[in-house]
C-alpha cells in the first residue's frame, strides 16, 4: 500500500479532495493518506502556510494529493503552489483537456498542455520602484527564461509526445515582441525540434493565435509546450 502526502487545501479543497477521494476509492486500489496541511488551512493550525511538516511528508512519500489552495490577492503570502514547485524542482506542469462525453460543440478534443514551471513572469520576481516621493509610484516585474529551463521542458514535451503516441508538439511563444525571452524560448524549442524530425512534427505559434486557434479549432492540436504564464492562461 503506497503512502501518499494528502493535502485537502481550502476553500472549496475539502469538498473537492472528498470527492476525488471517492473516486479513487471506487477503483479498488488501496493508499495509506498522510494527511497535511497547506494555505489558509495551515495559516489557521500552524501560522505558516506551508509548514516544514507537510514538505517533510513530501519528500518521505515522494507523492502528493492536493486540493486548491487560497493564493490572497494583491498581499499576504506568495502562491504555496509556487512554492511547492521551486522547492521540488517540478518544472513540468502536464494539463490534458480531453472530449470525455460527445455530442457538444467540439468532439475529439485531446490536448495536452506542457507548461514551463519554475522560470518566466509567474515566478513572481518583482520590486517597487520610487517615483515621486511615492514608495509605490512603479512597479516592475523580471521575466526569467533560461536556455537550460527551455531545452528541459521543450525535451520533456517531445518525449511525452513519443511515448503516449502523440504526432506533433506545437511551441507556444511571443518572439516578435519579446525578442530575447521569449525568443530564446523559440530558438531553444526548435533546436530540440530538429532531434525529432521524422518522429514527432512540429509548429510554432505566436500565443495570441494560438488562443484563438484553441477556441475556433481544439481538435487540431496534440501537445503544446510553452513558457509559465502563458500556459497557465491557455490552460
Amino acid at each position: 500500500m503506497p503512502d501518499v502526502t494528502l493535502i485537502p487545501g481550502d476553500g472549496i479543497g475539502p469538498e473537492i479532495t472528498d470527492a476525488t477521494l471517492r473516486v479513487l476509492e471506487a477503483t479498488g486500489l488501496e493508499w495509506n493518506w498522510d494527511r497535511q496541511l497547506g494555505g489558509m488551512a495551515a495559516v489557521d493550525a500552524a501560522g505558516d502556510p506551508l509548514p516544514e511538516a507537510t514538505l517533510e511528508s513530501i519528500r518521505r512519500t515522494r507523492l502528493a494529493l492536493k486540493g486548491p489552495l487560497t493564493t490572497p490577492v494583491g498581499g499576504g503570502f506568495r502562491s504555496i503552489n509556487v512554492a511547492l514547485r521551486k522547492e521540488f524542482e517540478l518544472f513540468a506542469n502536464v494539463r490534458p483537456a480531453k472530449t470525455i462525453v460527445p455530442g457538444g460543440r467540439f468532439d475529439g478534443v485531446d490536448i495536452v498542455m506542457v507548461r514551463e514551471n519554475l522560470e518566466g513572469l509567474y515566478i513572481g520576481q518583482e520590486q517597487w520602484v520610487e517615483v515621486n516621493g511615492d514608495p509605490h509610484g512603479r512597479a516592475e516585474s523580471v521575466a526569467v527564461v533560461t536556455r537550460t529551463g527551455a531545452e528541459r521542458v521543450v525535451r520533456y514535451a517531445f518525449e511525452y509526445a513519443l511515448t503516449h503516441g502523440r504526432r506533433k508538439v506545437t511551441l507556444v511563444h511571443k518572439a516578435n515582441i519579446l525578442k530575447n525571452t521569449s525568443g530564446l524560448f523559440l530558438e531553444v524549442g526548435r533546436e530540440v525540434a530538429a532531434e525529432y524530425a521524422g518522429r514527432v512534427e512540429c509548429n510554432d505559434l505566436i500565443v495570441d493565435n494560438c488562443a484563438m486557434q484553441l477556441v475556433m479549432y481544439p481538435e487540431r492540436f496534440d501537445v503544446l509546450v510553452t513558457t509559465n504564464l502563458f500556459g497557465d492562461i491557455l490552460s
